[in-house]
């Protein structure tokens, strides 16, 4: 059960051969690869395809690759990951930084001499207004991750290049939680001047400024020659094309059109790029941070009842959809909340204890049926499964988990949408149940449990329902610096969310394979497709 923990690059090779000759194969260029390190070479245009549109431009507010990938390189984090050594976190515009005895109150020296791209320095203020405007939003601004700094009492810009974050209680991920990579640090004087302003304009210090967006069509940044990261960005440019349907990004990768697509493609499509390909492209493997999670609004009827949740996880077969599923999608593990293999995560001995993980699908069907009965839902009862238009995974899923539950005898239509229109249905909650991915960038019950607190908790939470339990149990296992402790506390988090009350359920965990043209460079896989998306590190080939 336990998923992959590293990344691997290969060359395509045939796969009609044996499998011992395949690895023989695969050992040999791989270490080929790691002995000759190529010298980055600089200009050209990168072009990616990109599978969704960003539903606005506000890094703050938004969860969804559509944003990350055409977006990340006009900004700079504080903090970010360092791609050799995930997951140790290094400075981006943070300099230095120093910690207090008791844990709690960081200290970051800022880069001096940071521009804007409109010619402005950026300040400590700066910051400041970035991590207020996310840890203590204003009513009415959207930010589905500020339960993660329930820790933080303050920031406080102390001199021009001097940030202090000061804690009410030491945090074991609070340095990580800076690293996240849809903290941008936006400019003070325009948040001042209008608080929602980044929601349809663009001003960062990242690499790459902004030139245009056409919706539908494409996103378009050019070099900043004033990065402060010396001899960097590599690239001139970069194109991102939006292109939602899975079988045209593959055949703009096979005709050329395109460098790339960073989310990834699933194994049937991986072999037909090989195939066609051979060694003008590469391919790059791992398991993911990102599951696909079934969300009901726990305030309408007859899903504000746990025993109908608890029905509808136990007709889910995990364990054999895994199986067939993973021919075709990119939807593989069978876990929990938690990434599998993750230090956190729940074993395959203890996930078979809980609702809907059992390996008797008949018994838990049977037990499905009856608890359907006893709430009073009729035999062929039918709903709308709210859904977004990307094909892969999400219609599979869809279409997979409709016909789980047709065999406890309920009817499901898949309502399928624009990403931003079915998000402002989840936070409105006119919806009844739906598809939600939930995806992450590092193995973090801080980060990752807040989609599951009490809506009064966590904007992340679509379910609309409050559970006083679960809030002290996150709580207890966020406080804690005992990991044992922590393991068991996540542990019954996990079973009253996933087993207890069933408020939401996995379906799979995502293994992610990404091609991209033998001529890109640099590029290093990590289990998010959102970390080191800002692209300065990329080069061309121009051989």
């Amino acid at each position: 059960m336990a998923g992959l923990k590293g990344g691997r690059i290969f060359p395509a090779l045939c796969r009609d051969g044996s499998l011992i000759l395949f690895f023989l194969l695969l050992f040999c260029v791989s270490v080929g690869f790691a002995a000759v390190e190529e010298k980055p070479q600089h200009g050209g245009i990168l072009i990616f395809a990109v599978g969704g549109e960003p539903p606005t431009y506000d890094g703050h507010r938004e969860s969804t690759f559509g944003l990350i990938h055409p977006i990340s390189p006009h900004y700079s984090l504080l903090l970010k990951f360092d791609e050799d050594r995930y997951p140790k976190v290094v400075g981006d515009l943070a300099e230095s930084w120093a910690v207090s005895k008791d844990q709690r109150t960081y200290t970051f020296k800022i880069r001096q001499g940071v521009k804007f791209h409109d010619g402005s320095i950026l300040t400590s203020k700066d910051v400041k207004a970035t991590y207020d405007k996310i840890i203590f939003p204003p009513q009415g601004v959207i930010s589905p991750r500020f339960a993660f700094y329930s820790c933080v009492e303050k920031v406080e810009a102390q001199d021009d290049y001097t940030v202090v974050f000061h804690l009410k209680w030491a945090s074991v991920s609070f340095l990580a939680s800076l690293a996240s990579p849809w903290n941008y640090i936006y400019k003070a004087e325009i948040l001042a001047k209008n608080i929602r302003w980044y929601e349809k304009n663009i001003m960062g210090t990242g690499p790459f400024k902004f030139v245009e967006h056409v919706a539908g069509s494409h996103w378009v940044g050019k070099r900043n020659e004033d990065y402060f990261q010396k001899g960097l960005p590599y690239l001139d440019g970069y194109r991102a094309l939006f292109i939602q349907d899975t079988g045209a990004r593959v055949a703009a990768i096979r005709g050329g059109r395109v460098h790339t697509e960073f989310r990834g493609f699933p194994p049937t499509q991986r072999d037909d790029l090989v195939r066609a390909m051979g060694d003008q492209i590469r391919v790059q493997e791992n398991s993911m941070s990102t599951c696909i999670s079934i969300i009901f609004n726990c305030e309408k009827k007859p899903f504000n009842d746990p025993r109908v949740r608890r029905a509808l996880t136990l007709a889910l077969d995990r364990w054999e959809g895994s199986k067939a599923l993973s021919k075709m999608s990119i939807g593989k593990w069978v876990g929990g909340l938690l990434r599998p293999g993750s230090e956190f995560a729940l074993s395959e001995e203890e996930l078979v204890q809980f609702a809907g993980y059992s390996r008797d699908i008949q018994a838990s069907r049977r037990e499905a049926r009856r608890l359907l009965r006893e709430a009073g839902v009729p035999e062929g009862f039918s709903f709308d499964l709210d859904n977004r238009p990307t094909a892969m995974p999400y219609e599979i899923d869809a279409i997979w988990v409709a016909d789980q539950w047709r065999q406890i005898g309920l009817n499901v239509r898949q309502k399928v949408q624009d990403y931003g229109a079915m998000l402002n249905v989840y936070r409105a909650g006119s919806y009844v149940a739906g598809l939600y991915n939930i995806s992450d960038y590092m193995d973090e019950p801080d980060l990752q449990f807040i989609w599951s607190l009490s809506a009064d908790k966590s904007s992340s939470n679509f379910g609309r329902y409050k559970d006083p339990i679960l809030d002290d149990l996150y709580q207890r296992q966020n406080r804690t610096m005992d990991p044992v402790e922590r393991r068991n506390l996540c542990k019954k988090y996990q079973q009253r969310v996933l087993d207890e009350m069933a408020y939401s359920f996995p379906t799979f965990w995502w293994h992610r394979i990404v091609l991209h043209s033998a001529k890109l460079k640099g590029m290093k896989l990590l289990p998010s497709h959102f970390l080191n998306q800002d692209l300065s590190h990329l080069w061309l080939s121009k051989e």
